[in-house]
């Protein structure tokens, strides 16, 4: 079965997927927004960083397959960096990032019907908030629908948000996780799922929050892959004078369990631990400090270099509210840190009690605090759990992820 493989930017998973389906025969074309080649002379004629981040759009396919889109991606860099707000408003600026997912979907589904007639495809693959009109096409072609989610279904993060606002009222400005979308937006997902064919989710807890009606669909779990790890890991050496390091890593919302892991850090008080936070404010800064003192704030960096700071910490703390499968908690242990976090974060197959790490309830400061006070008085356990995070992370590979989800577009034939 050949398909038309859509994506607006080119995400980890994103990649793996596109490899695995052109090494299979199986990609037709991949319609994008934005590709770039490292031979591009434009790349020598703009600031070093932005050079940086155009190359995060290379894409290891033959050219003639990628059909780009890019006008209203540009447009949406371009107010980015100039500041020009107004543009980018949620879902109503004309480079917000709605704007550009809608005019990619679009371009898609229009591309789709001169695809069909050329190389007689089966399917289109595509993703959450970009695929309705795409759908919408395949499906007055006789296409299948492949439908990636990878966060869990609207409803069910709405909810935990309405709830947190009862809960924490003083995170009400730093939530995160979509509370701002309109009906029009949500609406637009159910529909979405609706003509879905095979729906394709990276964790349990994605796969467990499809509402009731569309229970029935036919979904595939993969996993995503893993990191690499170091050449030749060092070995985790326990000095019992310096404080444990327990990182934590993404957007400073209470979505990502923040003011939790913040309230554990209270009664962490007389125990031996610093917390490192490293993520995209949602708030001021003052009001971080506010609510803890005495974390250490690092600032985004090269991914390269934050796989550096992991090695530098301890533990990996993540006590989300809900994700789809945050990658992030397999970077850390392929960098050798065992993990405290959520089943909510979509990784509970990454836990083995005691030996990876520990799963946490949602919501919970107190156990939160029990199992970091565990790894401080128990610093001696470090070395090896360090070790079985590496191993048992390396399991997860991107060429398995793709696979999985190859076989199950195989047998929609």
């Amino acid at each position: 079965m050949k398909l038309l493989f859509s994506h607006p930017a080119g995400n980890q998973n994103v990649r793996a997927m596109l490899d695995g389906l052109e090494a299979a025969g199986m990609l037709a074309r991949f319609t994008t927004t934005l590709a770039v080649e490292p031979d591009n002379m434009a790349l020598k004629l703009v600031p070093q960083g932005l050079s940086r981040d155009l190359l995060r759009r290379r894409f290891n396919i033959p050219r003639e397959k990628i059909l780009q889109h890019p006008w209203r991606e540009l447009a949406r860099a371009v107010c980015s960096r100039a500041g020009w707000n107004y543009w980018l408003r949620h879902e109503q600026g004309f480079a917000s990032i709605d704007g550009v997912l809608q005019d990619f979907d679009r371009f898609s589904a229009r591309a789709l019907p001169r695809l069909h007639r050329r190389l007689g495809l089966g399917a289109v693959y595509t993703y959450e908030d970009s695929a309705l009109d795409t759908f919408r096409a395949a499906k007055d072609l006789g296409l299948k629908c492949v439908y990636d989610l990878p966060i869990s279904y609207w409803e069910v993060g709405r909810k935990l948000m309405e709830e947190e606002v009862q809960r924490l009222p003083a995170w009400a400005h730093a939530l995160g996780g979509g509370m701002a979308d309109s009906p029009a937006k949500l609406e637009r997902k159910a529909r979405e799922l609706e003509l879905a064919d095979l729906v394709v989710v990276p964790s349990r807890f994605v796969a467990d929050s499809l509402p009731a009606w569309a229970g029935q669909k036919t979904r595939v779990l993969s996993p995503f892959g893993s990191p690499l790890p170091p050449i030749a890991p060092a070995r985790k050496v326990v000095d019992p004078s310096k404080p444990l390091r327990v990182l934590f890593v993404g957007s400073m919302g209470q979505r990502k369990g923040l003011g939790d892991l913040f309230q554990a850090m209270h009664l962490l008080k007389g125990e031996n631990i610093e917390l490192v936070v490293m993520g995209s404010l949602l708030n001021e800064p003052a009001f971080y400090r506010g609510q803890y003192a005495d974390f250490t704030l690092e600032k985004g960096r090269p991914h390269a270099e934050v796989l550096a700071l992991m090695r530098s910490c301890d533990v990996f703390c993540l006590p989300s509210l809900y994700e789809g499968r945050a990658l992030v908690m397999q970077e850390a242990m392929s960098q050798g840190l065992p993990i405290v976090i959520t089943p909510n974060t979509g990784g509970d197959d990454l836990v083995i009690e005691g030996k990876t790490g520990f799963l946490v309830p949602i919501r919970s400061p107190e156990k939160i605090a029990e199992k970091l006070a565990w790894f401080n008085q128990n610093r001696q356990e470090l070395p090896a759990m360090s070790e079985a995070a590496v191993q048992h992370a390396a399991s997860y590979t991107w060429k398995k992820y793709s696979e999985v989800v190859i076989d199950a577009i195989r047998k929609l034939a």
